[in-house]
């Protein structure tokens, strides 16, 4: 069984209490209700002074398989630290429902000490001030963080201080179907590796030329893909270092790469070499599983169900690489998933100490490798990896280590730590709008442009919100 960051939490990227809201709330975020600073670890011997059982309440966004293996990871904390801990964890809905419900704890002062949320939720929870930076614990612990993956934790870093932990993370790759490139006189074992070899490839194997399948490529109209296209070429996505440096004022998907992935895609599909599925992420998916389409980019949290519709469809499935827009480009992608915070406002010592052992304890190669093989995600930890377990999986899964050699191949820029900017959300929505205007015929250009422009006043009104 294999998960996504997306399947059934995908987002529709919309902020209910819209941005106006958004900025009332931020500003009414202050201090530590119990006395101390939201920002800093409590004394290490905080847990030892407490009397009876800590409870530490945690909120995630897991359901089905996911949370099956995460109770069990819960239940194994839980056991071990019979006495003096006990998380109870709750099912706070989808990604955006958890968020949308973690904005209105903040105003009801009733957060929880743990909770997941999703990698472009990060600059709100930064500019929330509720919770305590992992980095404040590990420098505290002297904790030698070595083991954690650093194109992981890259993302969820600022001047290198580490502010979530990274807990379930996904990459893209580009899937294709080995058969059908061998019946369109194709090398299956030299993908393409660029946009230029994808439309190559897509004019022998799409029926319009000939070909053996429906069309020769197809992906969802999905921001995440988009981003990806930005990162593995090396530019930012939005200004300031990616929102790195400062406080980002706009994104940049009407420039360069950007447009030259969109300018290509719209081409694609007016010349019958790609499909257009639009939004729907599972359409695409079917239509890959099914044959329809001979290459397609996805999260690695579909290798499963792909490798499952390959055996009963009788053929045989590829993995490699996400595409760089360009030859010659070196950039890689960016992870996707979601991170654990622990919230410091409003609650005691005990219990953001006894949230710490948690979030370590999920941390662990022993965790991450449960995790990993229970769910699909992709390990944080390197030491997972060499987990009998992990090993065992790998072996059965093989392709799963093309992710895991892209994620070691690829260096950490702020081009592939991700845009942090407290509307990603509405962000990602606007560049779906300008590529769907763009494949149903609009100019690339013109409705990047569109798109990007739409989103200035939001980015202002946030940014002023947090100032």
């Amino acid at each position: 069984m294999f998960s996504s960051s997306r399947g059934t939490n995908r987002l529709r990227y919309a902020v209910p209490a819209g941005v106006a809201s958004l900025s009332l709330l931020l500003a009414a975020c202050g201090g530590d209700s119990s006395g101390g600073e939201a920002s800093g670890a409590p004394a290490a011997g905080a847990l030892d002074k407490a009397s009876g059982v800590t409870t530490v309440s945690f909120w995630h966004a897991m359901d089905g398989k996911n949370a099956e293996v995460l109770t069990k990871l819960v239940s194994d904390f839980n056991a071990a630290h019979q006495g003096k801990i006990e998380v109870k964890a709750t099912y706070a809905g989808k990604y955006d429902d958890a968020i949308t419900k973690y904005k209105a704890a903040i105003q009801s002062k009733s957060t929880p000490d743990v909770i997941q949320i999703y990698d472009i939720g990060t600059q709100f929870m930064i500019d929330a001030k509720q919770t305590v930076p992992m980095q404040s614990f590990i420098d505290r612990d002297k904790l030698d963080v070595g083991d954690l993956q650093p194109n992981i934790t890259g993302y969820y870093s600022i001047d290198k201080k580490l502010n979530s932990m990274p807990f379930n993370t996904s990459m893209p790759v580009m899937y294709y179907n080995k058969t059908l490139f061998k019946k369109a006189g194709l090398d299956p074992e030299k993908p393409p590796t660029n946009l230029d070899e994808i439309r190559t490839a897509a004019e022998k194997l799409s029926k319009k030329k000939g070909g053996p399948a429906d069309y020769g490529f197809g992906a969802a109209i999905y921001g995440w893909l988009l981003e990806q296209f930005i990162a593995t070429s090396g530019s930012e996505y939005c200004d300031q270092g990616n929102g790195r440096d400062g406080k980002a004022t706009k994104v940049q998907f009407d420039q360069g790469a950007a447009i030259d992935v969109v300018t290509w895609w719209q081409k694609m599909v007016k010349d019958g070499l790609a499909a257009n599925t639009g939004r729907d992420t599972k359409a695409a998916q079917a239509a890959f599983k099914s044959g329809q389409l001979a290459i397609n980019l996805e999260s690695t949290g579909q290798l499963g169900g792909y490798s499952e519709a390959a055996k009963q469809g009788g053929w045989e499935l590829g993995a490699a690489n996400y595409p760089h827009v360009k030859a010659g480009e070196t950039g890689g992608p960016i992870i996707g998933g979601a991170s654990l915070w622990i919230n410091g406002v409003g609650h005691k010592d005990a219990n953001k100490e006894a949230a710490w052992q948690f979030v370590k304890f999920l941390s662990e190669p022993k965790s991450q490798a449960t995790w990993h093989t229970g769910t699909g995600y992709f390990p944080n930890s390197k030491g997972a990896l060499n987990e009998p377990v992990d090993v065992e999986y790998r072996k059965n899964n093989p392709l799963f280590d093309v992710a895991v050699k892209q994620l070691e191949g690829t260096e950490l820029t702020k081009a592939t730590q991700g845009c942090l900017l407290g509307v990603m959300p509405q962000a990602r929505k606007a560049s779906e709008d300008g590529i769907e205007a763009a494949l149903n015929g609009g100019d690339p250009q013109q409705s990047m442009t569109k798109a990007a422009q739409g989103l200035e006043a939001q980015i202002k009104s946030y940014n002023d919100s947090v100032k």
